[in-house]
């Protein structure tokens, strides 16, 4: 009697954790109808995904008590696709709605890239941005291998199927190649720095060579539009839309089974990482 107790109380609780860890994962914001709402995104880390907060600019962008979005980026970068994603969204989204980009510590590379379709840029003094590149690597295992006395087969269809392989370095055809990817999409982030940023070509070439900046340099560049704290951009989101006293807003906090189990522990015993921009 006393097993079946527990084994239902247990059961029971865990139906609890897992019906709250839904809900606070799929449910929607609503903001306060008739209020002044600025919506706030962050994106923090690195981009390794688009989907939440292309998600959440969607949620925002339909919702008719978000009058403006701050997207709050503190971010060295990241995949060159899920970057891309946010991107385009911002655009759709600037298209309805003000938005205003609050640099952090950190926005560079592709976390520079996301800012570009903004309508207000907004960095601190000593926010670290720009890193305007592209960068593929490759590590070899070839030689450690050899040590310990393991080899690879490799069976394939055509010659550059297997391009990139840790077991081998590449020939000198299959760098070229891969040359040719990444200046393909180093291009692409330039086109997008001229249409978003007004400057001239030549003007962004001589400094779109993977340099960091200060939030400083970079206005001084016209990298960004003004100087200022996270505080200073809700306000000018708020101007834009009329409003003086803004209700900042954020998307609900997104929760799994296994968060609620380990994120206490994560907070106690793991120090975060530090990202490093390349």
């Amino acid at each position: 009697m006393k097993k079946t107790t527990i084994i239902i109380t247990i059961i029971l609780v865990v139906a609890i954790i897992i019906g709250i860890s839904v809900g606070l994962s799929f449910r929607q914001f609503k903001g306060f109808i008739g209020t002044g709402n600025i919506a706030v995104i962050e994106v923090l880390n690195i981009i390794s995904t688009s989907k939440y907060i292309v998600q959440d600019l969607k949620t925002f962008t339909e919702d008719p008590s978000i009058k403006a979005i701050v997207i709050r980026v503190d971010s060295p970068g990241g995949g060159v696709a899920p970057a891309q994603e946010i991107y385009e969204q911002v655009k759709k989204t600037r298209e309805k709605k003000k938005v205003v980009v609050s640099m952090g510590a950190i926005a560079a590379s592709g976390g520079y890239y996301i800012s570009l379709p903004a309508d207000v840029i907004v960095a601190n003094p000593g926010t670290i941005t720009g890193s305007i590149g592209v960068i593929m690597e490759f590590p070899i295992f070839q030689e450690l291998l050899k040590k310990v006395g393991i080899n690879f087969e490799v069976i394939k269809s055509r010659e550059h199927k297997d391009i990139g392989s840790p077991f081998r370095p590449m020939t000198k055809k299959e760098k070229k190649l891969m040359q040719g990817v990444v200046l393909d999409v180093y291009n692409q982030f330039v086109e997008a720095t001229v249409e978003n940023r007004g400057l001239p070509r030549d003007s962004i070439m001589k400094f779109a060579d993977g340099r960091i900046f200060s939030g400083r340099q970079a206005k001084e560049l016209g990298l960004i539009d003004t100087l200022g704290s996270f505080e200073d951009a809700v306000k000018i989101a708020g101007e834009l839309v009329g409003i003086e006293k803004p209700n900042i807003v954020y998307p609900p906090k997104r929760l799994t089974l296994i968060d609620l189990f380990t994120k206490p522990a994560e907070q106690l015993f793991i120090p975060k990482l530090s990202y490093i921009w390349h």
